[in-house]
């Protein structure tokens, strides 16, 4: 083995299909040989996505082999400080990746790899002049106390240090560089050499190793308490998400210029759920994923303001079963792309939720991760939002980074939505949860029933209830999730007064109005509340009822522009005199019809906010009942959440290509050795400046002619090779997307 390509090609077809699998960045588009691949799996920007994947011991392992190159497990297991067996495990991942390449003197990593990792372990580079073995351990024993402490602020990182002119730290300075255990960078600053802080470090590497995850105290709870709670909390989610299509399908809020929804119009949902405003936006953008909510732009009606409606999924997704319905919604979560935590007023102005400002894919990203660490402990494992963070630091330190200071995307925002989402029962992940983060999903194979979230949340989620108590309060008591025709029942004559584990609905003349607008008679009413009680029908109610429907339609409302009529004269006296409806301009002109220059509309709302009860009169004089109106609207196809990922078939089907690719350019149909593509082009050229080759070049120049040339690249850098060419002194600087291709120099 000479090179990671030479490696790449020893590789069998399982072991190129396993390495597309974990780096599928390197897929696409499909390489054409196994050099191309080589050169892909070696550019920064690949490196990079590979290194966010690692946990922290693979990293830890991955710079000691940076140090100790070429390294051996023993070597690696040394500044590790772990069992020789367990470096060899991440040293055998990072193969597997093409991070590292076997050498016959050892393991050693890709040449971009060091440039990525940077400083290993806040170590200098190696210095020459550094005593060694013995007489290193000699010389660091030897120090006084000033030039020990000097060192010792410099063991752990960094290793530069700034001094100043004169004085006794100056002093300790110049000793130790006279020693070799310090060199200078220039006048006011040292660095400690790589051999110097092994030394100090007693030959590890980490002050504290992470060799293995770091160990959570945590007592676990029961898994059916877990998956109970988890079944309570999704009961409640579909009954929310249910309350918020009834709601919005009868009286829809507009759509704001900027896209959204407007604070008032949040703010007046998260009061009739009775939740915080920060849930009711997670729960808007969670249905709005789910495709249960879209824009309804008025379609044929002209001048029709946009609102936010239910689609017509919606109804689909109210007959489904409660296992179903649940899974939608938790689904649409897990893969949306939105952070609803960003909605408020923050740092770039106020976030609207469902508007294009809440789309931050990192959060995604988080969120995925956040579950993932939970899937990964024990079941009935509850940690707390400081060890999640704790274990997210190991298992993705680099991605950890670079989250800390990002707003909103913390692992306790994550922890809270997943248990609103149900996927989490008491701070630990349920069955179906577990299911649907592993993406466990089997519902294909025989008996794959019992790996679909669906068919694992279905039993969990508690059954409705077909009744209610009514009481003599004018309340009525669901001691349960209601659905189906009681819950329209009981939405239709009544107003929720609290929500929780029984919902309490309060009767009042409003609410009963509604089923008289519609037609209903007092004795259907208390008919239909009798057959769905359990405790009857209480004399309050019956009261209330009836002394509903004696006023209800004693006043008729007409066109003229509206006219009001009535067979009690004394009700319109007391109405021609109500001061609250003088804009009404009421004239007699009967004496039992009074005419208004208000159109009809108005005046029926007008009246029936002061409470008289009108009714509508048609133009044959028989009563025009209002029809219960639902909006819908037609479902839009969110922006798709594309994610790069490769599959076996795919991965076989692209080792299958690099082989045909590689059998070609052994057989001669290409030149040896030249390589057009400019991935490879690239690498080919940092290769020649690592190791001071010379490589020929084809050179686009301006009017299109393609030259040769024999060049010595210096740097690779801003979009430009600086190079000598031929047997000259003078360096030049060529274009790199200018340069066709490149053959290393024989």
């Amino acid at each position: 083995m000479r090179s990671l390509a030479d490696d790449l090609r020893a590789r069998s077809d399982d072991e190129l299909a396993a390495l597309l699998r974990a780096r599928p960045d390197l897929a696409r588009p499909a390489p054409s040989d196994v050099t191309t691949l080589a050169a892909r799996a070696t550019t920064r920007a690949s490196i990079q996505r590979a290194l966010d994947q690692l946990d922290l011991a693979h990293l830890q392992a991955l710079e000691a082999v940076v140090v100790a190159a070429p390294a051996s497990p023993a070597a690696v297991a040394a500044l590790l400080d772990c069992p020789v067996r367990r470096a060899r495990t991440l040293m055998d991942r990072l193969h597997q990746l093409a991070l590292c390449w076997p050498a016959p003197e050892g393991m050693r990593p890709a040449r971009p790899v060091a440039e990525v990792v940077g400083t290993p372990a806040g170590l200098g580079p190696e210095a020459p002049g550094v005593p060694e073995g013995a007489a290193l351990a000699s010389a660091l024993e030897g120090l006084g106390p000033r030039p020990r402490g000097l060192l010792e602020a410099l063991t752990w990182g960094p290793p530069v240090g700034a001094l100043s002119h004169g004085g006794a730290m100056a002093d300790a300075a110049e000793t130790l560089v006279a020693a070799g255990l310090l060199t200078r960078v220039d006048e006011d600053h040292v660095e400690l050499p790589r051999e110097v802080a092994l030394a100090l470090r007693g030959g590890r590497l980490h002050r504290h190793p992470s060799t293995e995850p770091p160990a959570l105290d945590l007592a676990p709870l029961d898994p059916e308490v877990v998956d109970a709670a988890a079944g309570g909390r999704a009961a409640e989610l579909i009954v929310l998400v249910t309350e918020v299509v009834d709601l919005w399908g009868s009286r829809p809020p507009r759509v704001l210029r900027s896209g959204g929804l407007a604070v008032r119009d949040l703010g007046r949902l998260a009061a009739h759920l009775e939740v915080d405003t920060e849930q009711a936006a997670w729960l808007l953008e969670t249905a709005h994923a789910a495709g249960l909510l879209a824009v309804d732009d008025g379609g044929s009606r002209s001048g029709a303001e946009p609102t936010w409606a239910p689609t017509l999924e919606a109804d689909d997704w109210s007959d489904r079963s409660p296992g179903e319905r649940w899974a939608r919604l938790a689904r649409a979560w897990w893969a949306m792309p939105a952070a609803p935590s960003l909605v408020g007023t923050g740092t770039t102005g106020r976030v609207n939720v469902l508007s294009t400002q809440t789309s931050y894919p990192l959060a995604r990203l988080r969120r995925h991760d956040t579950l993932t660490a939970l899937a990964s402990l024990p079941p009935g494992a509850a940690p707390d939002a400081e060890q999640v963070e704790t274990l997210l630091r190991w298992r993705h330190p680099l991605r950890s980074a670079r989250f800390g200071a990002e707003h909103g995307v913390g692992a306790d925002t994550a922890l809270r939505e997943a248990e609103w989402a149900g996927v989490t029962g008491r701070g630990a992940l349920s069955g179906p949860g577990r299911a649907l983060v592993t993406d466990d999903d089997r519902r294909d194979v025989p008996n794959g029933d019992r790996h679909d979230p669906a068919a694992l949340m279905e039993p969990l989620v508690p059954p409705a209830v077909d009744h209610v108590l009514l009481q003599a309060d004018l309340t009525a008591i669901a001691p349960g999730r209601l659905d189906g025709p009681v819950r329209a029942l009981v939405h239709l004559v009544s107003d929720v007064e609290s929500r929780g584990g029984a919902t309490v609905h309060r009767f009042s003349e409003t609410s009963v109005r509604r089923a008289l607008d519609l037609g209903w008679t007092a004795d259907r009413v208390l008919a239909e509340l009798a057959a769905v009680s359990r405790t009857g029908v209480p004399q309050p109610l019956d009261y209330l009822v009836r002394d509903v429907a004696r006023r209800h339609g004693q006043a008729r409302v007409g066109s003229c522009a509206a006219y009001l009529r009535s067979d009690d004269p004394a009700l319109l006296d007391r109405v021609e005199r109500d001061r609250a409806l003088g804009m009404l301009q009421w004239r007699r002109i009967a004496p039992t019809v009074l005419v208004s220059p208000v159109p009809a509309p108005t005046v029926l709302d007008l009246l029936r906010e002061e409470q008289y009860g009108p009714v509508v009169e048609g133009g044959d004089g028989g009563l025009a009942l209002a029809a219960a109106t639902t909006r819908r609207t037609t479902a839009r196809p969110l922006a798709p959440v594309h994610v790069s990922t490769v599959d076996d078939e795919v991965a076989r089907q692209v080792v299958a290509l690099m082989r045909r690719g590689e059998g070609a350019r052994s057989s001669g149909l290409d030149e040896a050795g030249t390589h057009t593509d400019p991935v490879v082009v690239t690498a080919v050229l940092r290769e020649a400046v690592a190791s001071g080759s010379a490589v020929w070049i084809g050179y686009a120049d301006d009017a299109g002619g393609v030259a040769t040339h024999l060049v010595r690249p210096e740097s690779v850098e801003g979009g430009r090779v600086r190079a000598t060419v031929g047997e000259a002194d003078v360096v030049r600087s060529f274009l790199l997307h200018r340069v066709t291709r490149a053959r290393a120099a024989d």
